[in-house]
């Protein structure tokens, strides 16, 4: 990932090579929480670069409830 200072702007190149970087991972598999780990950035920011790139976000994971018969 590239070297960028915490809490620095990212504009342009950078934040498209940002941008394709993060999306890569998470469509890898990887969480957004994982990434904004990784990249020391917030949360907001991975998950709204990942808006602007085009990724489909998954949902919220944890276990899902099934409707008693």
């Amino acid at each position: 990932m590239a070297e960028l200072k915490k809490g620095s702007r990212v504009t342009g190149g950078d934040r498209d090579k940002l941008a394709a970087d993060l999306k890569k991972k998470y469509e890898g598999g990887q969480s957004i929480r994982l990434l904004a780990q990784d990249s020391g950035r917030s949360y907001g920011f991975v998950h709204r670069i990942l808006s602007e790139s085009g990724a489909t976000l998954r949902g919220r994971g944890g276990a899902t409830r099934k409707k008693a018969s």
